[in-house]
């Protein structure tokens, strides 16, 4: 198929009506809107269920009820969009069913702004709501990568009866690129034995994420956790760039990650050997590539939009085996690659001091904003 000219927001909502969406929940925040808009129109012409609720809380409620018959749902948000969500997003872990939630970060916290960030990051990965359970989480970086990956987690929700939440950002969302779509799949017409139908003569099914005793919340926690465990063994992605020979690295994701990879280029042509590990999974997070990597390199830069989020869990990897440094800008704030590559030359040159948290010598460096 041909390549298109399509918006980020656009190009997730219609590849999720050709992957086979059978209804979605939502309502209107920036910068997500585009998406709301698209289903809006495609959804019924399709002959599909959209309804734009009346308050996120509303909407992740409606996705819960729809998740529980087996159908292909979605809904779609923005940062405290999301947070709003987030009671409904545990409700629907402990009944096990699945969804496809996507995260367009904006600035934070509170209402912040509407500008592009990667604020997000622990309120997905590390939170999500209350109780023991993972969200699949997967972080494009262009157009074409919210494509696949928006087709991607319709699949893996399904096959781990899991939320899979999709964490973009508003660069990633509004900008526009070259990309093609998935041809129109067929929508299903059988469901799981699990669902909920409505169906008569057969054995009553009830779903809750209610368990009165004890033990047998315990039994459901451990059957979640393993699912987990083989989520990890199967589901971890990420990316490589110009690592065969690299002294330094990079680790950044979604449009940090794709900001890294210009100031990647960059120093090697200043021939500084560095390169770039891209987290597409954020969750389960690439624990053991970044840790291989650790003992390759030299040291190690952290590129986030966030004070330094995703930070913590590259230190956790790396086991303090090698050197680590971080370079944030937030609030909405886009690094451009220049930047990236002065932190670069500053991790190159040496020595690289060990002591103290990494965050704290990025605050002194960024100084001169306060």
């Amino acid at each position: 198929m041909a390549k298109e000219m399509m918006k980020g927001n656009e190009a997730v909502a219609e590849a999720a009506i050709r992957a086979g969406v059978q209804a979605y929940f939502g309502y209107p925040i920036t910068p997500q809107t585009e998406l709301l808009e698209w289903m809006s129109r495609r959804m019924p012409e399709e002959g599909r269920a959209f309804v734009q609720a009346e308050s996120e809380l509303a909407a992740i409620n409606m996705v819960y009820g729809a998740a529980c018959t087996g159908r292909r749902v979605m809904s779609s948000s923005s940062s405290p969009g999301v947070s709003l969500m987030l009671e409904g997003i545990s409700y629907m872990a402990g009944t096990e069913v699945p969804a496809v939630i996507v995260d367009v970060m904006r600035g934070g916290p509170g209402l912040g702004n509407i500008q592009p960030s990667q604020s997000d990051y622990n309120q997905i990965v590390h939170g999500g709501g209350h109780g023991d359970y993972h969200p699949i989480v997967l972080a494009p970086c262009s157009v074409q990568e919210s494509i696949d990956l928006t087709v991607l987690a319709f699949d893996l929700a399904e096959k781990y009866r899991s939320i899979v939440i999709i964490l973009s950002d508003g660069s990633i969302g509004q900008m526009m690129e070259p990309a093609e779509l998935p041809p129109m799949m067929p929508l299903k017409t059988s469901f799981p034995e699990w669902a909920v139908d409505g169906a008569a003569g057969r054995e009553r099914r009830f779903l809750s994420s209610i368990y009165m005793d004890a033990p047998a919340e315990e039994v459901a926690n451990m059957r979640l956790l393993n699912r987990w465990a083989k989520i990890r063994e199967n589901e971890i992605r990420y990316k490589e760039y110009y690592l065969d020979d690299a002294e330094y690295a990079i680790v950044g994701f979604g449009s940090a990650g794709r900001v890294a990879l210009s100031a990647v280029r960059q120093a090697r042509e200043m021939g500084i050997k560095v390169g770039l590990l891209r987290p597409i999974s954020l969750n389960p997070f690439p624990v053991d590539a970044i840790e291989a990597l650790g003992k390759r390199v030299k040291g190690i830069l952290v590129v986030e939009m966030n004070t330094g989020q995703m930070l913590d869990d590259v230190l956790l990897a790396t086991r303090g085996k090698v050197p680590v440094e971080f370079y944030g800008r937030t609030g909405g704030v886009i690094p451009f690659p220049d930047e990236v590559v002065s932190a670069v030359q500053r991790l190159a040159a040496g020595p690289i001091v060990t002591t103290g948290h990494p965050r704290d010598r990025w605050m002194k460096f960024m100084s001169f904003l306060n």
